[in-house]
């Protein structure tokens, strides 16, 4: 049975997995969501010493219907290769009473490649099946991850172009040099003198300009996205929530059917999302974390139901999840309002025109799955610290925001399952902050200085990822305010 995508914001607009993915964004502004949430087919224990990619095909093919199993296959094939520095692609370590499942180790450090390694793929399959002639010109957001896996993912990709527009003082280092140093023809990076949330923004006012659309079409180009709002990006991050389930199943530290709690470092809200939808299928999750940094608007939403973006907009040592319009929420919402795409669609209104909204009594009922919490600045240093002094592990910020996050559920709820943390980056993307927390002297050193000295400290080797951009040349070097964004892409793509 063939599954297809509606928008969250107009119930009328049904479009093929593979037509949802060439389109990225819905032409209202929705998002595209599954018409229903397909059950898992296998049982956990069934899959059982299958492979990563295994268990990738076996959760994209009842999402992604339109796809053959051949095309799937090749895509994952390609994907999940030698790009990754680890045969399991995402392994789990235990350190002291949670798992941290490293999804850290594709070809840019972040978890972002779990993805953004398939999504290029997917998404030229998806081209050739919808007899697309256009080049696909990929438009990103990012808040230092999604940037440069995008990039990594679709350089040199055939058919396509990527923008990728990032805050020019919102990032680490490492995070602005990898890049601003990408290769490639079709590439083009600008910083904007803003913030995430001002990036994000302006690209969705991008998607949403049609007489821009009706210029790009008479040049031969048309827009899709590599952000999470794209269900293709969406989608294969599911996957490694049942790979995590069915290797502690493999590994004898779950039972069969006992329930695991997650938490998440939680920005956009597509990663706790990809959980959340793997919750629907059947997966035994208990309860779903979602961690915040200081710009804890979803902490605040999950304990308030007001969702406010009304706030000071503060930089943190976890940039990624320096966000305070997180996208993927409105499928979250969408979801709690019943499906219904009217109401969805108000509460967007609200949140553009004024900054906020407020979901009903019902429908905070339907978020008791969900528990926010949110770690300090001084939280999250401490918890690098302390995991480090005790176990000689090393966690980014992200992760440690997370794990902080996860110590704070368990101590309030005495919840005694056991928990997953999604860890998100590699420390090696982030060493001022880690070296600092660890209490390392960074004064006078540059991060590719104390790379190597947190290298000789945990014993770590250093990711290729960081290696390569020690001496690379910038290539990108445009800035811009966030009205110029629109004039920056035209002289990319040479439209005049």
């Amino acid at each position: 049975m063939e599954l297809l995508y509606k928008s969250t914001r107009n119930d009328h607009i049904k479009l093929t997995a593979s037509q949802a993915i060439l389109k990225g964004l819905s032409d209202d502004g929705g998002l595209f969501v599954p018409e229903y949430i397909p059950r898992m087919d296998l049982h956990p224990s069934e899959l059982v010493n299958k492979s990563y990619q295994e268990i990738a095909y076996q959760v994209l093919k009842l999402f992604l219907t339109d796809f053959t199993e051949e095309e799937l296959r090749d895509c994952i094939r390609r994907a999940y290769d030698g790009k990754f520095d680890t045969p399991e692609i995402a392994p789990i370590a235990k350190v002291g009473n949670t798992y941290f499942l490293e999804l850290f180790h594709g070809p840019t450090i972040a978890f972002k490649d779990m993805a953004l390694s398939i999504l290029p793929h997917l998404m030229t399959t998806a081209a050739r099946k919808n007899g697309v002639d256009h080049e696909i010109v990929i438009l990103t957001a990012t808040s230092g991850d999604t940037g440069k896996a995008a990039l990594a993912g679709f350089a040199g990709v055939p058919g396509t172009r990527i923008a990728v527009f990032y805050p020019k003082d919102g990032v680490s280092p490492i995070q602005e040099k990898q890049m601003v140093t990408q290769k490639g023809d079709n590439t083009f990076v600008a910083g904007i003198h803003g913030n995430f949330d001002d990036a994000q923004t302006g690209v969705k006012e991008v998607f949403g300009d049609r007489e821009m659309a009706k210029e790009m079409d008479r040049a031969g180009f048309q827009f899709s996205s590599a952000n999470s709002i794209n269900i293709g990006r969406l989608v294969p991050q599911i996957a490694y929530y049942v790979y995590a389930y069915v290797k502690l199943l493999e590994n004898e530290e779950l039972l069969p059917e006992e329930e695991l709690n997650v938490t998440v470092p939680t920005g956009n809200f597509g990663n706790i999302l990809a959980a959340y939808y793997a919750r629907e299928m059947g997966l035994p999750i208990g309860k779903l974390v979602c961690a915040s940094n200081e710009n804890k608007v979803l902490y605040d939403f999950f304990e308030t139901g007001t969702y406010d973006r009304n706030r000071e907009f503060v930089l943190t040592s976890s940039p990624s999840m320096d966000i305070l319009i997180s996208s993927n929420l409105e499928r979250l919402v969408y979801k709690i309002a019943g499906e219904d795409a009217g109401r969805c669609r108000d509460f967007m209104g609200q949140l553009a025109e004024g900054g906020s909204y407020t979901v009903t009594p019902q429908m905070r009922e339907q978020l008791a799955i969900f528990a926010g919490k949110f770690a300090t600045e001084e939280e999250t240093a401490a918890k690098i610290r302390q995991v480090y002094e005790d176990t000689g592990y090393v966690l980014d910020t992200h992760t440690a925001v997370a794990a902080a996050a996860a110590d704070k559920y368990r101590a309030e709820r005495k919840d005694k399952r056991k928990m997953l943390v999604a860890s998100t980056a590699s420390p090696f993307k982030f060493t001022r902050s880690v070296m600092e927390a660890i209490g390392a002297g960074t004064e006078g050193k540059d991060d590719f200085a104390l790379a190597d000295e947190l290298s000789q400290m945990s014993g770590l080797s250093i990711p290729r990822a960081v290696e390569e951009i020690r001496t690379a040349p910038v290539v990108h070097k445009t800035t811009c305010e966030p009205g110029e964004m629109k004039q920056a892409i035209r002289k990319f793509l040479g439209i005049r």
